[in-house]
């Protein structure tokens, strides 16, 4: 479960100095408006008639007015409940329910009827199944594509850390365009922010889709402001490369509640500049960082121009 919001140590100025930042007001550039709109409420009907869970709304995420209004939203399928207990995140933890047989045809239904070029499927961690759930998106997977044959899909997968390599390759099998598996963050704060995960193994599963299709675009993301150091995301950066990872993302760590990770800092938008500037010069294909960067924002835009980029390499 996330942990409880530490009350700042006087003896260490720096955890104090965190404390007061993430009780500070977020700074001018990344407030957005409050959602609103014809086409952010007809997005939400449209949820709600089918049932779906969106990351949208489980996460918190800023751009949810936006991406909304333009008919844009991010599936998250297998429930609402994590069997991870990650700091940063908004999703609740516990027992989820058992997997929804019809869930796959639902999410096809949905992707249609907003007749989406583009859409993200993400989902909770299911340690509680026995393959984490990679059969249940590689159905949906092929749901979606049947109902939509010329929409592109990108899966955003848990780290399948519980299973053996079938579910990897088994989701891998089911050809989304796009696999998506977020870092998150560097690999100093993975026991107090992804304590379930394993910086390495998530960065093998990334590595491993490339082995086993190498037309597959790979994508990965880390949050910065939870207290990591520039030459840290550096170094991510490079272990991405090395993974063959085509897109990076970077944004901004907001916290949800006091009880989650505190904020240690807002990062610029000039330092945001300068790592999309390094991104670029260690060879990645598309990046996108900004102080509102999510894996899904922009998503749709960003593959046409990942292919794109693709194509000029190779040419």
């Amino acid at each position: 479960m996330p942990r409880d919001l530490k009350i700042p140590d006087q003896r260490h100025p720096e955890k104090a100095r965190r404390a007061d930042t993430a009780r500070q007001k977020k700074p001018d550039w990344i407030r957005v408006k409050a959602p609103s709109g014809e086409g952010y409420k007809a997005t939400r009907d449209i949820m709600r008639e089918h049932k779906l869970v969106t990351v949208c709304e489980e996460a918190g995420c800023p751009n949810v007015g936006e991406c909304w209004s333009q008919g844009h939203a991010t599936m998250m399928i297998m429930g609402e409940i994590c069997t991870r207990g990650c700091t940063f995140c908004n999703v609740a933890t516990g027992r989820p329910d058992a997997l929804d047989v019809f869930e796959p045809g639902r999410v096809a239904d949905a992707v249609k009827k907003l007749g989406l070029n583009h859409v993200v499927i993400t989902s909770v961690d299911r340690d509680d199944v026995d393959d984490g759930g990679a059969a249940h998106i590689a159905q949906t997977i092929r749901a979606t594509r049947r109902q939509s044959p010329g929409t592109t899909i990108e899966v955003l997968t848990p780290d399948f850390l519980k299973c053996g390599p079938e579910a990897l390759e088994t989701v891998v099998a089911a050809r989304p365009d796009v696999f998506n598996h977020n870092l998150e963050t560097v690999p100093g704060l993975y026991p107090e922010v992804r304590p379930g995960a394993r910086y390495f193994h998530s960065l093998r599963l990334l590595q491993r889709v490339k082995e086993l299709d190498p037309s597959l675009f790979t994508k990965s993301g880390i949050m910065v402001g939870l207290g990591e150091e520039r030459q840290a995301v550096l170094q991510v950066m490079d272990d991405m490369r090395a993974a063959n990872v085509d897109f990076i993302t970077v944004g901004q760590y907001l916290q949800p509640t006091p009880k989650h990770h505190e904020v240690s800092r807002f990062v610029t938008p000039e330092e945001f500049a300068g790592y999309e500037k390094a991104a670029w010069g260690k060879g990645f294909l598309m990046v996108s960082a900004t102080p509102l960067t999510r894996s899904s924002y922009h998503a749709g835009d960003d593959f046409v121009r990942l292919k794109a980029a693709r194509e000029k390499a190779l040419a």
